[in-house]
């Protein structure tokens, strides 16, 4: 279980409410309109709340969905999905590599925020950022596709507050 030093909690205003969504872009719906949402700054990286529970993680400036709101939210994002052979090594926070991916959402772009799932249930299992485009993804033998930033058991995962 990760243990947090919290330096300060308060909730959003509008504005920079709206600023969250528009910089969650494809993933700002795990936002609900009617929620209480508050900012947990933290070390290392500070985390925005809905309804108490960690949704968003900010790392270097840059807002990432956490799977805990992938999970609850069906996310419409771009996905990235995974063969079962991959699925081990993602969930011990490896990069994925182009031979374990079987598909891809068309429109994935470098530097885009995608969120792996598996091929069978569809589960997320890791929030990544992609390096290559979607098809080269699918198409490669070799070579890394996705940083993963983010997977099931880190310690973003096992924030308890």
């Amino acid at each position: 279980m990760l243990n947090l030093k919290i330096k300060q909690r308060h909730h959003l205003k509008k504005k920079k409410l709206k600023e969250l969504k528009r910089d969650l872009g494809d993933y700002s719906e795990i936002i609900p309109s009617k929620a209480n949402i508050e900012l947990l700054e933290v070390d290392p990286n500070p985390f925005v709340l809905v309804n108490g529970d960690p949704y968003v993680i900010i790392i270097e400036g840059k807002t990432f969905p956490t799977l805990k709101a992938a999970l609850k939210n069906d996310i419409c994002g771009k996905k990235v999905v995974v063969d079962i052979g991959a699925v081990k090594f993602v969930t011990n926070g490896a990069d994925i590599m182009s031979p374990g991916i079987v598909a891809t959402n068309d429109n994935v772009k470098p530097n885009d925020v995608v969120v792996i799932v598996e091929e069978i249930h569809k589960k997320p299992l890791a929030i990544g950022i992609a390096e290559i485009p979607g098809e080269e993804m699918v198409q490669n033998n070799s070579g890394k596709a996705i940083k993963n930033i983010h997977y099931i058991g880190d310690d973003i995962w096992n924030l308890e507050i």
